[in-house]
């Protein structure tokens, strides 16, 4: 289920915060770490899935930046392959996480654009601040469902996959009979 709700607290006041932004892909994940907006991203590849170079890019991002080790991290990654156990890791590592929507981040149709990680990684950072900054309708949130959800909606795709392949093998073997005769 989406959501375009606030977050449960708006981080407009004075005190800094780390904002983080991912691009998960299966080899490689891009890292997106800014202070505001005035400031330019500091952009890092680690091997995908990798959580100690996650954590230790973190902690030098807020070294980069002047941050105190306590800093909040406030970060965001776009919903896909990898389902919502790096959200789960980040949230118990004292991580503020969100779930992206891909289709919701608005794109300019009017224009060409290019599209790269280091720009994907670029509008993510932007939206992330001015939603944490009380902006409701930078994108949708995806509800993240619980463990136990997650892997009974899996169990459901891997049976329709399993009736799909019962059904190629079943017509394959029907055309090598008729070819036999």
């Amino acid at each position: 289920m989406r959501t375009t709700a606030q977050p449960e607290t708006q981080y407009n006041g004075g005190e800094p915060f780390l904002y983080m932004a991912l691009e998960l892909g299966e080899k490689t994940w891009k890292l997106g770490f800014t202070v505001g907006l005035g400031q330019r991203p500091r952009l890092r590849t680690i091997p995908g899935s990798d959580l100690r170079a996650l954590e230790r890019e973190i902690s030098r991002a807020k070294q980069r930046f002047g941050l105190d080790e306590s800093v909040p991290v406030l970060s965001c990654y776009e919903a896909g392959r990898d389902g919502f156990w790096i959200h789960r890791w980040l949230e118990a590592q004292g991580i503020e996480n969100i779930v992206i929507d891909p289709a919701s981040v608005h794109v300019d149709r009017r224009k060409k654009r290019a599209k790269t990680d280091r720009l994907d990684l670029g509008k993510l950072i932007r939206c992330l601040i001015r939603w944490f900054g009380g902006e409701p309708k930078v994108w949708s949130v995806v509800q993240v469902p619980s463990v136990k959800d997650e892997d009974n909606r899996q169990l459901h795709r891997e049976l329709r996959a399993l009736k799909s392949e019962q059904t190629r093998h079943t017509n394959r073997i029907k055309s090598l009979l008729i070819s036999l005769g």
